[in-house]
């Protein structure tokens, strides 16, 4: 491992790189004593209900404990994809043929709607569509990936090419893999200015939004309303959304027992030498791989830096030890990144449901969106749109995603424990794995 004077660049600092470009806001407008609307959390998915419900005439108040935009949204990786995530995954056991079916429409129409409101609302969000290369880790990975390729064309309808290991180097510039899937309908956004830009949307359109106001109660006033007791206040509303994801807290049961908050680590590298990239990520692709422990990696949106994220411990770990594991993996992957120092690392809470789909709805009378499993830029803020949608009035439906119980996770279950039990026994079969690409090496 390099020294942490070599390893780490003089303006290292634990906050993501997101943030250089748009920073999270204080919000400190006071919290309104009546609307129609009250959205707990302010990520992709509050402000888009925001923006929605607001279009359609209602008051609407969106709440968060912190800073505007200092939650998972903006901790993400920043890929965008449709249904390719849910299509293999084992969300789609015990579903019926004709929900799943469902689910796939309203999954891809997420990927739609992304692209169509950033370019009608003029969206100041980087996102480029370029694809995602999915490396095999072992020979036998990659019969897998082959066969899950074919899956996708089938269930999806996505472009994806099979890329065999003596052509991978012209995708990802590294010999780490044993070939892989490209799929094309794929992309990658700036999760802060993304952010910035929805959260601009949600104001332009009458919605007030309010830091440090973290939710303490949310209780029932008379017959059609609730009283949400705040760290800022009181306000009266008609409806309430939940839409906290992997920040969900315990003041809130029903729901923080039904998501499992998982840690995700991410790094960024400082600028690479000129024509670097080129070499390592000349498509400029999003990148991750076939371990249950995978590896994810993206370039910066300007193409300047590479961002580089896994879950680089059981238990979780503080910023600068994951950079240090995180740069190890980096180097695994690329050694022609010896050299380069890093700048950010970041954490970021992914909310886990326990059977691996979104959910949108409502639980004595709240209404809800968590669970974006991972998946959340494209997801989230559709699934967004449609409660906000539902809450004006416009949809009496909210669709596939709010049909079926909502399960608990496995830390509903099973506690504290769930999630350093879950990373041991996938860094296990990720061992096992790597004991056979030693063999064949």
């Amino acid at each position: 491992m390099r020294a942490d004077a070599l390893l780490f660049h003089e303006t290292f600092r634990c906050t993501p790189y997101w943030w250089d470009a748009a920073p999270p806001e204080a919000a400190p407008e006071p919290v309104p004593e009546n609307v129609d609307v009250v959205i707990v959390g302010s990520g992709y998915c509050g402000l888009s209900a925001a923006a929605e419900a607001a279009q359609h005439g209602a008051r609407v108040a969106v709440l968060d404990a912190a800073e505007i935009g200092a939650g998972g949204s903006t901790r993400s990786g920043g890929m965008v994809s449709s249904g390719q995530k849910l299509a293999l995954t084992n969300a789609i056991r015990g579903v019926s043929a004709e929900r799943l079916t469902r689910l796939m429409q309203e999954s891809m129409a997420s990927f739609d709607y992304l692209k169509r409101t950033v370019a009608e609302e003029s969206l100041d969000a980087d996102l480029r569509i370029t694809g995602r290369f999915f490396g095999a880790y072992t020979p036998a990975h990659f019969d897998v990936l082959r066969r899950q390729g074919q899956l996708l064309r089938d269930k999806t309808g996505v472009t994806v090419h099979v890329i065999e290991r003596d052509a991978q180097r012209g995708i990802i510039g590294s010999d780490y893999y044993y070939g892989g899937i490209l799929v094309d309908e794929y992309g990658g956004l700036h999760t802060a200015k993304y952010h910035r830009a929805l959260r601009d949307l949600a104001r332009r359109r009458g919605a007030t939004l309010h830091s440090h106001a973290a939710v303490q109660r949310i209780a029932r006033s008379g017959n059609t309303g609730f009283r949400v007791h705040t760290a800022r206040g009181v306000v009266d509303a008609r409806q309430v959304l939940v839409a906290t994801n992997g920040y969900t807290g315990p003041l809130m049961p029903f729901f923080s027992r039904r998501v499992l908050p998982v840690a995700s680590y991410q790094i960024a590298t400082e600028p690479l030498p000129e024509g670097l990239m080129d070499v390592l990520n000349p498509g400029r692709r999003m990148i991750s791989d076939s371990k249950r422990n995978l590896f994810y990696t993206r370039p910066s949106p300007d193409g300047t830096r590479m961002i580089f994220g896994s879950r680089p411990a059981i238990r979780e770990i503080d910023e600068r030890e994951a950079a240090r594991r995180l740069y190890a993996r980096l180097v695994q992957l690329w050694p022609a990144l010896r050299d380069v120092r890093v700048t950010h690392a970041w954490k970021g809470f992914v909310a886990m449901t326990g059977d691996k789909l979104a959910h949108i709805g409502q639980h004595d009378g709240v209404h809800y969106a968590l669970g974006c499993n991972g998946n959340g830029v494209a997801l989230m803020s559709y699934l967004g749109h449609r409660i906000g949608r539902h809450m004006a009035g416009v949809d009496q439906d909210v669709g596939a995603f709010g049909e079926g119980a909502f399960p608990l996770s496995r830390a509903g279950m099973a506690g504290t424990l769930a999630v350093p039990v879950g990373s041991a026994l996938y860094r296990i079969g990720d061992m096992w794995h790597g004991r056979v690409r030693g063999a064949l090496s």
